[in-house]
């Protein structure tokens, strides 16, 4: 046959958050009323702000090509985040904007791994991690975390995963899918392994400002001296200034990467959308009483589906420390059965409970970790009550 699928595609599996979202329209398409807890988007809308910078950019005429890794102009709104932020002091020229966080990652592998790379990839971890760093031909290796670890990897595991090959690890703190932080001092231990075997870091901040009271967020390139040169860092405004939609993300890495990243970007995509551009400027450099607005109310989203987790016998969760998530342990419904079908696995577990009770979540075994499902908070304080009340019924009936 003259076309095939390639042997990278092969092995690719569709997102499976996207998928459960899909799962859901389905249903809601015939009349019923679905809470949908499977996607991490922001229910705000993006600040006005913001959508003002847009429409000014459009109707001066900034509608055109850019320079492919982004304005001038953004890069150093970027750059003055960080040195105000973190104390970080980068250039202009380590700078790439990119169209979301999840180009920006893509772009980080393709520019540093080569095929038979090992990347240690704690689990539970985004879903598509895994695939985009299987598509440079590297290998992910998967190293489970523990829940009692607040699904942290620790020294001891990162420094027993590594072998002769291992080129990066990766990072997601605040964490997707758990909401787990890793704190100053735990960074700082594995910064230490990091340096002494001489490993690259991918770290993805993308949730950096979504950060609950009582914990403390550090920028991996801050807790120990000489992390910058082997840390290509990942951000965006997607999270912070509920800019799904508008597909901003960039890296900050050594100079000579970005600018490989640079042109790998030309190639690929030209630049991000021009008006997106402008509208991220108003962000970073505007008011941010908005952040401040939309993390209080994640607050109490928090507090309240832990409540309802801790008031629902046989759930569990870990501390959820940033982002929107709580990760669920429901391994004591696995093998149950609940409305006349048994409950195998996480996936059946998730796919009943949108059968019989119009609730979506996603699955544990899509975030590399089997018997566990991801709820967003993420939605309406009404939404979240109507979800748990189901959920409450759906495993209130396992037999």
């Amino acid at each position: 046959m003259a076309l095939e699928v390639s042997k990278l595609l092969q092995a690719i599996k569709p997102s499976a958050t996207m998928a459960m979202a899909a799962a859901a329209k389905e249903v809601k398409a015939t009349g019923v009323t679905v809470y949908d807890l499977s996607l991490g988007e922001p229910d705000f809308d993006t600040p006005a702000h913001i959508q003002k910078a847009a429409i000014e950019a459009m109707q001066s005429g900034k509608t055109h090509y850019t320079v492919p890794t982004g304005i001038p102009e953004l890069k150093k709104a970027i750059v003055d985040k960080y040195k105000k932020f973190y104390g970080l002091d980068y250039d202009i020229t380590q700078v790439v904007v990119s169209n979301g966080a999840k180009h920006a990652l893509t772009n980080a592998f393709v520019a540093t791994l080569n095929p038979g790379d090992e990347v240690i990839l704690p689990a539970p971890f985004w879903v598509s991690y895994e695939a985009l760093i299987e598509l440079t031909g590297a290998k992910p290796i998967i190293v489970e975390t523990k829940q009692e670890n607040d699904f942290c990897l620790t020294a001891e595991e990162l420094k027993a995963a590594i072998t002769p090959k291992t080129k990066m690890l990766l990072l997601c703190s605040p964490s997707n899918p758990t909401g787990s932080m890793y704190s100053p001092e735990q960074l700082g231990e594995i910064a230490d392994i990091v340096i002494e075997h001489d490993l690259g870091v991918v770290a993805d901040e993308i949730y950096e400002h979504l950060v609950f009271p009582g914990n403390e967020f550090a920028s991996f390139p801050t807790v120990r001296d000489g992390l910058l040169d082997r840390t290509i860092l990942v951000g965006g405004v997607s999270k912070t200034y509920a800019m799904t939609g508008w597909r901003i993300g960039w890296t900050i890495c050594r100079a000579d990467i970005a600018k490989k990243i640079g042109s790998l970007q030309s190639q690929q995509t030209s630049n991000p959308c021009s008006i997106s551009q402008y509208a991220t400027i108003a962000a970073l450099e505007g008011p941010q009483d908005c952040v401040a607005e939309m993390l209080t109310e994640f607050t109490k989203r928090k507090a309240y589906v832990q409540e309802r987790i801790d008031a629902i016998e046989g759930l569990t969760c870990a501390e959820m420390g940033g982002a929107f998530y709580a990760y669920m342990n429901i391994k004591p419904f696995i093998g149950k059965t609940i409305g006349g079908v048994v409950i195998d696995n996480d996936e059946t577990f998730c796919l009943q409970l949108l059968a019989q009770k119009q609730v979506s979540l996603v699955m544990g075994s899509a975030f590399g970790t089997e018997g566990f499902a991801r709820a967003s908070f993420a939605t309406s304080m009404e939404n979240l009550e109507a979800a748990f009340d189901r959920i409450a019924e759906f495993v209130g009936e396992a037999k």
